[in-house]
């Protein structure tokens, strides 16, 4: 395609209205709008050239104004144009050594979308152009393309990042009171029969009324959404008819993705994201992202050149020491970005503060968070990428929530973050799943899972709520599908169905799939509660993941991230009111307790003159386990007793938290136990108040008696109160 440019011009513009340039400064970098003009500035050490392209469309990418950019302040080019406004539409192109053994692919042929992008239009269409090399050629990646790829990029946006606030502030909800809800700004609401068609899936339709009141309604305190980053659908998706609905493949980390706006493509979709916060915070609700800072929709040696590779690509990524030609993957994806070059620690920083302090975000999930950790090789907790953090006054200050893994050897770090993480907590998952499904768990792991896992994060001055507790999430089965299907059905993703139950612990309940045997619909729905109840009751931050509680159904594919239709999208016509009926109360009966959310550990000592400890845990005849029975495997009924006298904390008034006093049994056979209720010292009298095979979460009205015996059916929980009225309230010293 010709290269129709003009050279400091405006398009098709007299020459007495030629742009004036000047030489603008290094900070910050992006594009920046104050008032007059609008200053550029972008990271590059190794290239020759740089050209900043304007742009009067999105479509119109043949005529257009290139700038030579002259000044260039310690690795960074920076220019000023007076009289630019916001919307103004942007692209680089750099120019420099084409030497890929050597980690360089620079070539100004490919327009490159600004790293510090606040937004970008248009969508990119996948074309050989947006490839650094000629797809095809014998010598692959280490040809040289020509093709231009403007028609095929989505466009830098100036924009003017002025929003009124109306006095916003964030509900800065303490871990211990939080109830983590993980969702998809498309997927939770593009059903919905209550929001306006037009603005279903989008932040908007967050913002909404209804999505709100059915937020707040449910309990829950923070939503966690998967990436809003921007990011590109992989080629070889397309291609099947199929695409990334996730969004973990992201292209830009400071532009909310326009997919997801009603309002425009044009910087609308910052303003209607800072909207959709807003309105939240006024509800009381925290927003979490979920970030993708790992890796980059630009892939191995093979992929596409969109901007860091153009820039700098041995600037960016983690290329093989030997030979440069290549990436080092720790993410799956064919690149891992490089946390141990300054530009780089500085790029995710920066994009840190700016959800923080622009968008009012209220925390972050990592995905594949040890990527961040790693020094050449091996991972390390005391990595530069955490100190910066934990020294940092903003970023320091929100929640931040790590997937401890990634995919390389020394990868798996659940329990090795520094304190002020908290960590999804595979193990919870993995072992409750284990439990419930009747698979050998000893009790000692059981109990850890329970009490916040004090074997991972016990010490380093970490607490319970360091363990985000989940039984499901976005990767892997739905609630429903957990009880429903012992193998992956993922005939849709194109995929074999090869996988069982161990390799997603799940139990069909005897049946694969859907069924109409009402035996094994009632041992479902118990099982859902089940799972529920034990994670809510659990120590440490719970997560639920959209559509659980309404039983919603992927059909059994285990891993929809390339499906943006009613596999991935929640269904309100067909919710399980009775479920949700049922997690709405039993998150209310949590907030209600204080002894389900400590925010120290138990000790497992006496109390005061008693001879309770804040802990005990009883075996069916009403006696407390032997250091033997420790290492037996979980099967059959345990019970464990939570003293309300123990919680050994006080609140923000400096008064002493007290609450009731509560034995919980589980019982994981398929055959009902029969309890006996310990002893006086543990309380006088018992109430049911949770029942999982009844499906109830309120008080029964009966009164049950130490040394009775209490039957507790198949696969179910029964959680009993011995109501501490009465006790005076002190400090403690």
């Amino acid at each position: 395609m010709a290269d129709r440019h003009i050279e400091n011009e405006l398009i098709k513009a007299p020459k007495s209205r030629q742009l004036k340039v000047l030489p603008g400064n290094p900070f910050p970098l992006g594009s920046t709008f104050d008032g007059n003009g609008v200053n550029f500035a972008v990271f590059s050490e190794n290239a020759e050239e740089v050209d900043l392209c304007l742009f009067k469309s999105e479509d119109d990418t043949e005529e257009y104004i290139k700038i030579k950019i002259e000044e260039v302040t310690h690795h960074v080019w920076h220019v000023y144009i007076p009289g630019l406004k916001p919307g103004q539409l942007y692209g680089y192109r750099v120019a420099g050594p084409y030497e890929p053994e050597k980690g360089h692919r620079f070539n100004p042929n490919k327009l490159l979308v600004d790293p510090y992008s606040r937004a970008l239009a248009g969508d990119l269409k996948w074309d050989d152009a947006l490839f650094g090399y000629e797809i095809g050629q014998e010598d692959g990646d280490l040809s040289f393309s020509e093709s231009d790829s403007a028609p095929f990029i989505p466009k830098s946006i100036v924009i003017d990042g002025q929003f009124d606030w109306e006095d916003d502030k964030r509900p800065e909800i303490p871990y211990h009171d939080s109830i983590i809800y993980e969702a998809h700004v498309k997927g939770l609401t593009m059903t919905h029969p209550d929001i306006p068609e037009e603005i279903r899936g989008t932040y908007a339709a967050l913002a909404h009324p209804v999505t709100i009141k059915y937020l707040t309604s449910l309990g829950i305190t923070a939503i966690e959404l998967m990436p809003v980053h921007q990011f590109v659908a992989d080629r070889h998706l397309l291609e099947k008819g199929l695409t990334n609905y996730w969004g973990y493949n992201t292209l830009n980390f400071f532009a909310p993705d326009p997919r997801y706006s009603s309002s425009g493509h044009n910087g609308e979709q910052v303003t209607e994201f800072k909207n959709m916060v807003k309105e939240l915070h006024k509800a009381g609700i925290e927003v979490i992202l979920d970030v993708v800072y790992n890796h980059t929709a630009e892939g191995n040696h093979q992929g596409p050149t969109f901007s860091f590779k153009g820039f700098d690509n041995a600037s960016y990524y983690r290329l093989t020491p030997e030979d440069q030609r290549y990436y080092m993957d720790y993410t799956g994806t064919g690149n891992t970005l490089n946390v141990q070059l300054p530009n780089v620690l500085a790029l995710i920083m920066d994009s840190l503060r700016y959800w923080i302090t622009e968008m009012h975000v209220d925390g972050f999930r990592f995905d594949l968070a040890s990527t961040l950790a790693r020094t050449l090789h091996e991972t390390d907790n005391l990595g530069s990428f955490f100190n910066i953090i934990h020294q940092d006054p903003i970023i320091s200050r929100v929640k931040l929530i790590a997937e401890p893994w990634d995919i390389g050897d020394e990868g798996y770090m659940v329990g090795k973050f520094p304190p002020g993480w908290a960590e999804w907590n595979d193990m919870f998952r993995d072992q409750i799943r284990d439990f419930w499904r009747g698979e050998s768990v000893g009790i000692s792991a059981f109990a850890n899972r329970f009490t916040g896992s004090p074997d991972l994060y016990q010490g380093d001055y970490r607490r319970p709520t360091a363990s985000v507790n989940f039984v499901t999430a976005h990767d892997g089965f739905t609630l429903h599908d957990l009880v429903s299907y012992n193998s992956k059905h993922n005939e849709a993703n194109g995929e074999d169905n090869q996988d069982g139950a161990d390799d997603n612990r799940s139990w069909n309940c005897g049946v694969e799939g859907e069924t109409d045997d009402e035996a094994i619909i009632l041992l479902r729905n118990k099982q859902k509660r089940n799972f529920l109840a034990t994670m809510f009751l659990s120590q440490g931050v719970p997560m639920l993941v959209a559509g659980d509680e309404l039983g919603r159904t992927q059909g059994g594919n285990n891993n929809s991230y390339c499906h943006d239709d009613e596999i991935s999208w929640v269904s309100w016509e067909k919710a399980d009111n009775q479920l949700l009926d049922f997690t709405r109360s039993l998150i209310r009966f949590c907030k209600e307790h204080p002894t389900f959310r400590r925010r120290r550990w138990f000790q497992g000592l006496p109390l005061h003159g008693s001879e309770a400890k804040d802990i005990m845990w009883f075996m069916p005849d009403g006696n407390q386990l032997t250091d033997e029975q420790w290492e037996r495997s979980c099967a059959g009924a345990i019970g464990v007793y939570l003293d309300g006298k123990g919680i050994r904390c006080v609140n923000m008034d400096n008064e002493r938290i007290v609450d009731d006093s509560f034995l919980l049994i589980f019982n994981n056979s398929d055959e009902a136990v029969d309890f006996v209720l310990p002893s006086e010292e543990c309380g006088n009298e018992w109430e049911i108040v949770i029942d999982t095979d009844a499906g109830m979460i309120a008080e029964s009205g009966d009164d049950f008696k130490p040394g009775e015996v209490l039957t507790v059916p198949a696969s179910s929980i029964m959680v009993l109160k011995c109501p501490d009225a009465g006790i005076e309230k002190n400090t403690l010293s």
